[in-house]
């Protein structure tokens, strides 16, 4: 053997794939890690199911649903939530009445303690109803009742077609069984939009 010389050596480049996998595998944690604080904690994804918020959403569209925003204020009136419903599922509808007001629908009209409530997210359905000779709202009247604390009354914005809460099935919504507040349509492309803005 030589003086000097090492007994044995490791290559510098096995030391560098050795060290630029390790930073991958910490990557792909972190990355991973995120993603499951993301989807359970933050934001989810929901696919919407039946008919009963046409004319503004449809079957088969996704959107994402801010699962914090209502941890930080309570929900506010024309925001469209998603809530776990009495029956198992869960539902997208609209928030129309709060805590402590009361509530009454009469055909096509929505009263606020006492205060017709305007409808733009429904009125151009209204207006062809009315071209067309009939109420847009043929399913049902709900009679004045003041909404509880700690929960919303909701509708779906397709009232004649809508199980929501003037239904005794579905009733007033607590807090506690609101998903979230739905942010973004994602999916068809060609959709691709923001709910609230």
């Amino acid at each position: 053997m030589q003086p000097n010389q090492p007994i044995s050596a490791t290559p510098a480049k096995t030391v560098q794939t050795k060290s630029e996998t390790w930073e991958w595998i910490k990557a792909l944690v972190i990355a991973g890690v995120l993603v499951i604080i993301i989807r359970w904690f933050l934001f989810s994804p929901f696919i919407v199911d039946g008919d009963s918020m046409h004319p503004n959403f449809f079957t088969g569209e996704r959107l994402i649903v801010n699962k914090i925003v209502y941890d930080i204020r309570d929900p506010k009136r024309g925001e469209v939530i998603v809530f776990h419903a009495p029956e198992g599922k869960d539902y997208i509808k609209r928030v129309i009445a709060l805590p402590g007001e009361t509530v009454k629908v009469v055909g096509d009209k929505v009263y606020i303690n006492g205060e017709e409530l305007a409808q733009p997210f429904i009125q151009a359905a209204i207006d062809q109803a009315v071209k067309e000779g009939h109420p847009y709202n043929t399913l049902l009247d709900f009679p004045e009742t003041k909404v509880p604390e700690g929960e919303i009354f909701a509708m779906g914005d397709n009232r004649p077609n809508s199980k929501d809460s003037r239904t005794k099935s579905v009733g007033f919504v607590p807090y506690n069984k609101i998903v979230g507040r739905a942010e973004v349509i994602f999916w068809p492309v060609k959709k691709i939009s923001f709910i609230h803005f």
